[in-house]
């Protein structure tokens, strides 16, 4: 469903952050697909130490665009540390978290954010799950997220379908306050968890998903999956 026009003005300082690490292959496609959004009001993109020549793709995007700020880390530090400090330098009144690959489409965007935008809650997940029309196999990425999803929804008393999702939406000023630490993947169950001790609901919509082989750059592994339940398990009991 496309926003109306009175809901597209409201949400124009839509902001975007991607953490990249060695994404020589999609970085420019993806830049594209980002910018070509006209509700996105800046994008942020924080190089994690790079040694493929994803750095020098970003530099070429300076000046071409101003909506884009690129920042580096020397050594690779980790998707939550980049995202964290993304973070700091957003201006939207919204916020978007963005991989830099092809697995999520930006043309979703839109619905993302409307249940923020329609005043329904300050926290959206888009669910690989609730798209019927996702190929999404039952291989040991999908098992490892289904166990994360229901780790949480037993630890914090959710009904999440898709927790690991990468495209999540805040209010940017609700982001800011939840006390974040993570640096790496789990980042994710790390705001989760904290969104809901803070007594904030978490919508969920559908969203497209082309998922990724390890063979293609796709980076987490089963270790992360076990980070995240114990981070879910750490801020549940703190």
């Amino acid at each position: 469903m496309k926003l109306q026009q009175e809901d597209t003005v409201s949400i124009m300082t839509l902001s975007v952050l991607i953490a990249a690490y060695n994404e020589r292959e999609t970085i420019d496609e993806i830049l594209r697909k980002v910018l070509r959004e006209e509700i996105v009001h800046q994008v942020i993109v924080v190089d994690d130490g790079s040694t493929d020549g994803t750095r020098e793709r970003l530099s070429a995007w300076t000046g071409m665009d101003e909506r884009i700020t690129v920042l580096c880390h020397e050594v690779n530090q980790g998707k939550g540390a980049c995202i964290r400090r993304a973070l700091t330098h957003s201006t939207g009144r919204i916020t978007i978290i963005q991989d830099a690959d092809l697995e999520y489409s930006p043309s979703d965007y839109e619905a993302v954010i409307r249940p923020i935008v329609m005043g329904e809650s300050k926290v959206v997940y888009g669910s690989r799950v609730l798209c019927a029309d996702n190929e999404y196999p039952l291989d040991w990425f999908r098992v490892g997220s289904f166990a994360v999803t229901q780790m949480a929804n037993l630890l914090y008393g959710l009904q999440l379908t898709d927790e690991p999702t990468c495209y999540k939406a805040f209010d940017t000023e609700f982001l800011r306050s939840l006390p974040l630490s993570a640096t790496g993947f789990e980042l994710c169950p790390e705001v989760t968890a904290w969104t809901q001790k803070r007594g904030e609901s978490i919508v969920e919509v559908p969203i497209r998903y082309s998922k990724r082989s390890v063979e293609e750059g796709k980076k987490i592994r089963w270790q992360d999956g076990v980070f995240a339940i114990w981070t879910l398990l750490q801020v549940r009991f703190k």
